[in-house]
């Protein structure tokens, strides 16, 4: 049997998360189970997990369930990658975090990462998620929008 091409990977991971999230309204739960899943998936991701906005203080982004290495606690909404992709409210790639002006550098093995808002229903950002590779330029145009379909199902309704 062929290999799955990432863009399957991705369709059965949406489905597979689907079908485990369906009933459940803990939102911590649902985030630490598509955390698991995606890491398990892809040998590039390196650290995978949401980072929260914080609602005593929405200009903070905190950190939620991840799979990897010790994860930064907090970062403002508009600094870094996470803090930029929330900011603008759409999925950012980084080919090469050096290159990324006000990278915050939580681990200092990453060398690239894409992080994709999850968005409410208000259209506001809820939180992201980051995805971390040992490997430059680790991620495209097919990871992006596999994470954003998976993203736009993560909100417990």
């Amino acid at each position: 049997m062929p290999a799955e091409t990432k863009t399957e990977t991705y369709a059965r991971l949406k489905r597979e998360i689907d079908a485990v999230l369906e009933g459940e309204r803990n939102q911590t739960a649902r985030y630490a189970t598509a955390a698991c899943l995606l890491s398990e998936a892809f040998d590039h991701y390196y650290w995978t997990g949401f980072y929260v906005v914080d609602p005593e203080d929405p200009a903070q982004l905190v950190v939620g369930p991840y799979q990897g290495t010790l994860g930064c606690l907090r970062i403002p909404v508009g600094k870094g990658v996470c803090g930029t992709a929330a900011e603008r409210r759409e999925t950012v790639i980084v080919a090469d975090v050096e290159a990324f002006p006000g990278h915050i550098a939580c681990d200092s093995r990453t060398r690239s990462e894409i992080v994709t808002p999850v968005m409410d229903a208000g259209g506001r950002v809820a939180a992201v998620l980051d995805v971390d590779s040992t490997d430059p330029d680790a991620f495209d145009a097919e990871d992006r929008a596999g994470l954003e379909a998976i993203c736009a199902g993560l909100l417990n309704a």
